[in-house]
């Protein structure tokens, strides 16, 4: 089960260039139910998510390089790609910082992942953290890897969420 709240970003924290940063490529071959492929660096993982915004079923199991690059000829719609910068918080939990590149340069999102959703009811955001999009589809990836235009300066407003 994977419980996660998401935010834009206000400011990027100082610390981050001091964090671990991870460069990932992913696309989608299905988008209901998402089903994803990801590199991460030198690993490569292929995902299910279940529906649902706060906390969704998730797994994940390993693919050879080899059969990533299959898969990822046979995506639809956009290749993401991002960096991941991993910060810890004061909390003991982590924040994943998402920088877009490409074609969604300018969207910068950071994810929590918590252990229940207890905790993530609890969960008071940094300073840093903008407004929260738990909520709003028109942030999944999977949507994101569907759309045709964009503008992180007015997204979503523009743009339908399909």
């Amino acid at each position: 089960m994977e419980i996660e709240r998401k935010f834009l970003i206000k400011d990027l924290p100082e610390a981050m260039h001091s964090c671990p940063c991870h460069q990932i490529e992913q696309a989608y071959l299905c988008t209901d139910p998402v089903v994803r492929v990801r590199r991460q660096d030198n690993d490569y993982i292929l995902t299910c998510k279940g529906p649902g915004m706060l906390s969704r079923e998730e797994y994940n199991l390993p693919l050879t390089e080899s059969g990533y690059r299959h898969l990822l000829e046979k995506a639809d719609g956009n290749v993401l790609t991002k960096k991941r910068y991993v910060i810890p918080l004061p909390s003991g939990l982590k924040a994943e910082l998402d920088i877009f590149e490409g074609k969604f340069t300018g969207l910068r999102i950071v994810e929590v992942e918590f252990p229940d959703t207890d905790a993530a009811d609890r969960f008071a955001a940094p300073e840093w953290f903008g407004d929260e999009v738990t909520f709003s589809g028109s942030y999944h990836n999977s949507v994101l890897s569907r759309l045709v235009d964009f503008n992180p300066d007015t997204y979503p407003e523009t743009v339908p969420c399909p």
